[in-house]
């Protein structure tokens, strides 16, 4: 699903990846940790094809980024989510409007636009709420609200970078055993984060990044 073949890309002299490889199958849950400025946003931009590496293969789906033309990316980021550690959420927006958005870009008629909707605040728990606007929300209300705009596309791959960085404890053990669930029904996981202790022990797969170099298999 998702493979990087020595891979590098450079901010600058101090910061992004080097030579690093990588692989992501159908429904794996994977975890990506290493400090701040490590390069664990680069690695997501690059999957997501909103960076492009100087050297090395990164491939997504089938889409290659040494030959995925430009008219082509919105067609592969409709099978990846995408959650942030600041929500994005538009704030004059309901909370229902804002899940709504993503499928309005691809065109989903009105009475199908509904149903997925609703159906996908159910699966996060925020059912109930489709008329609140963000700041009516918890953090943890509004990160949930971020994974139901990235479920609602039916993604294959759900990218969340550093998703329970603005929560309490409480609010992201929560958010990790909802993405575990999602995991379970057949979308693959790839979560980066800085929190070592929040993921240990839980039968995932860790990879490390350091200073941009990546290693597999903690």
């Amino acid at each position: 699903m998702i493979s990087f073949k020595n891979v590098s890309y450079s901010h600058n002299r101090e910061s992004g990846i080097y030579n690093a490889d990588l692989q992501i199958d159908a429904e794996d849950f994977a975890f990506l940790i290493g400090p701040t400025g490590s390069g664990k946003t680069t690695i997501m931009r690059l999957i997501y094809m909103d960076l492009f590496p100087e050297s090395g293969i990164v491939t997504v789906n089938g889409y290659h980024s040494n030959k995925i033309k430009r008219r082509k990316i919105p067609h592969l980021r409709r099978n990846i989510g995408m959650v942030f550690q600041d929500y994005h959420l538009l704030t004059d927006r309901t909370l229902f409007d804002n899940v709504a958005l993503a499928l309005h870009i691809v065109g989903i008629d009105s009475a199908e636009l509904e149903d997925r909707v609703m159906d996908v605040l159910y699966e996060v728990g925020l059912d109930g709420k489709e008329d609140r606007k963000p700041n009516e929300l918890s953090g943890g209300e509004q990160q949930r609200a971020c994974l139901a705009r990235a479920l609602v596309k039916e993604p294959e791959i759900i990218l969340a970078d550093e998703p329970t960085g603005n929560l309490d404890p409480i609010a992201a053990f929560e958010l990790i055993k909802l993405l575990e669930k999602i995991n379970q029904e057949g979308t693959s996981i790839f979560m980066a984060s800085h929190n070592y202790n929040l993921i240990k022990g839980r039968g995932h797969r860790i990879m490390e990044i350091h200073e941009g170099k990546l290693r597999n298999g903690l």
